[in-house]
């Protein structure tokens, strides 16, 4: 990435949150690249991840822009927090665009629960969820897939969790595509990825996947909170998690067969992280239809550890589902890619939507906002640091022009995980957030310092940007009182 500083230097300002890296800023671009970035954030992103937005810009039949969200900080291939769309016929299909952990996501359940009811048992409502959700790496769940059933929830998603007990229909009503895409193919998935996905099934993982207590610290949009169910005082639970050890084995899989499609159609890579194939083509579809199988298992795992965290929520106030009122506000993909259709230069056409570390947006009176909201927009989760706010939104219009309906995903990143264990120490940042009444429960100490809030952006600068372009609204600011990390 030789060229990154220089890319830096190219960008011109658009607008206040706006940024544009020019076609020909690097030889081969097809389209300019977009940054939504405030002249805060605008400092602190890597040249490299600018870099990496000029090369996406170089894919055939991306469409628009290569876009970078304002969460965006170097990724593989693609940034994390890139956006980008390409013709259905003339376009590609890149497992860099999606990521590794396909279908990291998050969802929200609201409550009936105030802070009042809950800090009294902070301590022991964290330790039960610890002890009832599995997380952590390898973690492996209570329930045991057979394999006919790891094929249902490969092409069911989270159907296939209601309709064996894990959740209530309402909540596949409450989420991004009813939990499911449909098209998955079993196929392409090999035995490896199979393996891996069996024992899996209700686990959060580690990493940056959590399970939080939060309470709504501020309401922004009355009108919109009441419709989404959340009022200042209230105790909510926030799950994000995504696919586990099948879905980074589906990627890596279907990355080495793409990378030799790449050198058989002759696409020329700037970067071999790229690796892509004509959007119709079998290397590109068998990916893409294996890619949806990990996507649907992450809607399910999601739906399972939601159930389990209702259980531990009842049997601690000694109340049912109904009386807490438990119910599933949304859930967000955050890492997939989409056929969707958007317009372009005035005329409406299909095309693959990447979204890597990038939320859905879509506005009100979108066919594929749910009922219940269709008229305020799509609710949109971003989940903040450990210790942080988290921030809940809804899709606005000017998201399809600005973005193919996309948003921000979370604070993102200024720091590694290798260089976050040298500078913090995880009992440290365990007592400091202990001190500022949040329970933190980890299975070890180094998870806590990878995830440090010093690690990451601001949330509130992050979202501030999609808010102020008018890609998504903010409605409500969530505060942690529990964290639970694998």
């Amino acid at each position: 990435m030789e060229d990154a500083s220089s890319i830096k230097e190219s960008l011109k300002r658009i607008d206040d949150n706006i940024w544009e890296i020019p076609i020909g800023s690097k030889p081969g671009m097809n389209v300019p690249g977009r940054i939504y970035l405030s002249d805060k954030l605008i400092h602190d992103l890597e040249p490299e991840a600018l870099d990496q937005v000029a090369n996406v810009a170089m894919l055939p039949g991306i469409q628009k822009y290569s876009m970078a969200m304002p969460d965006a900080h170097l990724g593989y291939g693609f940034p994390i927090g890139g956006v980008a769309a390409f013709d259905e016929e003339e376009g590609v299909i890149s497992p860099g665009g999606v990521g590794f952990d396909i279908n990291c996501g998050v969802r929200l359940v609201r409550s009936n629960l105030t802070v009042e009811d809950v800090r009294p048992v902070m301590k022991e409502l964290t330790e039960k969820l610890f002890q009832s959700v599995p997380a952590g790496v390898g973690s492996k769940s209570r329930l045991r897939a057979s394999e006919s059933e790891l094929d249902d929830i490969f092409l069911h998603g989270s159907r296939w969790a209601v309709e064996n007990g894990y959740g209530e229909k309402a909540d596949l009503e409450h989420c991004e595509g009813g939990g499911c895409i449909e098209g998955g193919d079993v196929r392409h998935i090999s035995t490896k990825a199979r393996k891996r996905g069996r024992p899996q099934a209700g686990t959060l993982g580690s990493g940056n996947h959590f399970l939080e207590v939060q309470y709504v610290d501020k309401i922004y949009d009355q009108e919109v909170a009441e419709r989404f169910g959340l009022e200042e005082g209230q105790v909510s639970f926030m799950i994000h998690c995504g696919s586990r050890g099948t879905g980074h084995q589906i990627c890596t899989d279907h990355l080495r067969t793409i990378s030799q499609a790449a050198k058989k159609y002759k696409i020329a890579l700037p970067d071999k992280q790229l690796a892509c194939a004509p959007a119709q083509s079998d290397e590109a579809q068998n990916y893409f239809r294996s890619m949806i199988c990990a996507a649907n298992y992450a809607w399910n795992n999601r739906q399972i550890i939601t159930h389990w965290t209702r259980e531990i929520i009842s049997e601690v106030f000694r109340s049912d589902i109904d009386e807490l009122g438990l119910d599933l506000v949304y859930d967000v993909a955050h890492n997939v890619a989409k056929l969707e259709e958007h317009t372009v230069d005035g005329k409406k056409k299909n095309v693959y939507v990447h979204r890597k570390g990038a939320t859905r947006a879509f506005p009100p009176g979108h066919k594929d906002v749910p009922q219940a909201y269709r008229d305020v927009g799509q609710p949109v989760l971003i989940p903040g640091s450990m210790g942080t706010a988290s921030f809940v939104l809804h899709g606005a219009e000017a998201s399809m022009d600005i973005s193919f309906g996309s948003a921000c995903h979370g604070a993102g990143r200024v720091m590694s995980r290798a260089h976050a264990k040298k500078e913090f120490y995880g009992e440290d940042i365990k007592s400091q957030l202990e001190k500022s009444g949040i329970m933190v429960r980890a299975a070890h100490p180094s998870v806590i310092a990878e995830e440090a809030p010093g690690v990451y952006k601001s949330s509130s600068d992050v979202v501030n940007v999609v808010h102020d372009l008018g890609i998504a609204r903010k409605v409500a600011r969530m505060m942690p009182l529990g964290v639970v990390k694998g």
